[in-house]
């Protein structure tokens, strides 16, 4: 059996479950219905005898044994329409009136009502028929049955079987048919996803699951595995996108720092140019494992690694060691390191991360930024949340490029002769990532404002060195 056989029977054992509970509960209402119909029958005999019972009654308690005669035998002329039964004997078993020719054999249950055979004479259709009536003991030996046939009774409790039962295999044929025919709908929009992810697993990678437009679970399940499919597309061409970029920026180091060690190959130990060769080779180095480490921090950072590390971290002493990191390095450069705002906020986090996540924003300024340059750097709460900021007055970066130059290895500079490896606002990003945050970067009219949003707790209070 192939694998569209396979799956079409198991829809169609599904099916079959459901048609079986299906029609069970139609049976049961089905039952219901008829259950209640000859209820309400019955009890509409019931109380029309009980009614005709209190009649016969009064004229009896009024007119004594002649009166209820009288009663009986007008009663009796009408029987044919109403299907009344009326008996009374004498105490010597003798028929008074009525229009049965005997009192039934059955005996009577404790409130007096007893269902008896009936025979019809052949005017009548003949045939077996059965009658429900009340017996009574009345005084000077007389007794009275007043009842009726339940031959209509039955009739309509049969014809309700009978549209019942037709109506069950109507409704079994259709939803047989219904269930064959959504079995082979189902196998189709399963079968037309089998083929597509066939069809990608090949190599095709463009192929996409078609959407049919109905807006049912099956184009619920289209639109993600779509979008799957394009978030592995953008991550694949990211992917080679790196592999580029890390050959791109690894290979002229690595063929500096051979070249650097082959000229201290012909070198004289001693000598000047012995020591400068392996200084240079041990810049190269220093480089490789800058960006090394740089790809190592996002992947921890990525995989949430440094969580068991989170304590809580004074955000305000955070900005004033990294200015005081810098502030040697910006005033030999002649850039002014303004630190504004500063509010006293603390926040858990892996303070280790978020150090280099400004050291890295800092770098960025500091590069962009020429002689005479103007840098803040501050941090302040907002709304829940900590904002840690860091802008410059250079060239900025533009609003369309800004989502590309946070991914890896990307720089906007295409010749790539400014020194960087194209890791530091990935890695700002993704400990922003870590730390539940964002990173924004926008105009700063001139220049570039970079935000490390981070949202604060209301546990999370202020803080100062």
């Amino acid at each position: 059996m192939n694998r569209a056989s396979l799956l079409q029977s198991r829809i169609f054992r599904l099916v079959l479950v459901y048609l079986c509970f299906f029609t069970l509960a139609v049976l049961l209402l089905t039952g219901a219905i008829f259950w209640a119909t000859s209820s309400s029958v019955s009890r509409q005999t019931d109380s029309t005898i009980d009614a005709e019972i209190r009649g016969l009654a009064e004229q009896f308690s009024q007119r004594g044994t002649p009166g209820l005669i009288a009663a009986l035998q007008r009663r009796t002329v009408a029987a044919a329409q109403t299907r009344g039964l009326y008996l009374l004997m004498g105490p010597d078993n003798r028929v008074l009136a009525g229009n049965l020719s005997r009192w039934p054999d059955e005996p009577a249950d404790s409130e007096g009502w007893l269902t008896f055979r009936l025979e019809f004479p052949e005017v009548e259709g003949g045939g077996v028929n059965f009658g429900r009536a009340r017996t009574f003991n009345l005084r000077g030996g007389l007794r009275l049955l007043v009842g009726h046939d339940v031959r209509e009774r039955d009739r309509v409790a049969v014809l309700i079987r009978e549209i019942l039962a037709w109506s069950l295999l109507a409704i079994f044929g259709i939803s047989l048919l219904g269930g064959l025919l959504m079995s082979r709908v189902l196998l189709g929009r399963i079968e037309t996803i089998n083929r597509t992810s066939r069809d990608i697993m090949a190599g095709d990678l463009t192929r996409r699951v078609p959407v049919s437009g109905r807006e049912d679970e099956f184009d619920q399940l289209a639109k993600n595995l779509n979008a799957m499919l394009d978030q592995i597309e953008r991550l694949l061409g990211g992917m080679r996108q790196v592999s580029d970029n890390i050959a791109h920026d690894l290979r002229s180091p690595l063929a500096r720092l051979r070249s650097g060690l082959e000229l201290a190959l012909i070198e004289d130990p001693g000598s000047d140019g012995y020591r400068d060769a392996i200084a240079k080779a041990i810049r190269e180095a220093d480089s490789l494992l800058k960006t090394f480490t740089a790809l190592l921090s996002i992947a921890q950072a990525e995989a949430g690694a440094s969580r068991d590390r989170f304590a809580s971290v004074d955000l305000q002493d955070l900005i004033q060691d990294v200015v005081e990191l810098y502030d040697p390095l910006t005033e030999e450069l002649g850039i002014t390191l303004e630190v504004r705002p500063l509010q006293a906020v603390r926040r858990t986090g892996d303070r280790d991360l978020l150090f280099q996540a400004l050291v890295n924003l800092l770098d960025n300024a500091i590069k962009f930024s020429g002689a005479g340059g103007r840098i803040e750097i501050g941090v302040e709460r907002q709304d829940g949340t900590a904002i840690l900021s860091v802008s410059d007055r250079g060239p900025g970066i533009p609003e369309d490029q800004r989502e590309e130059v946070l991914k890896r290895f990307v720089r906007l500079e295409q010749s790539r002769s400014t020194s960087g490896s194209g890791l530091g606002l990935s890695l700002v990003q993704a400990v922003a990532h870590l730390h539940d945050g964002e990173l924004l970067l926008e105009d700063n009219a001139p220049g570039l404002r970079a935000s490390l949003r981070l949202p604060v707790g209301p546990s999370e209070g202020g803080g100062s060195r």
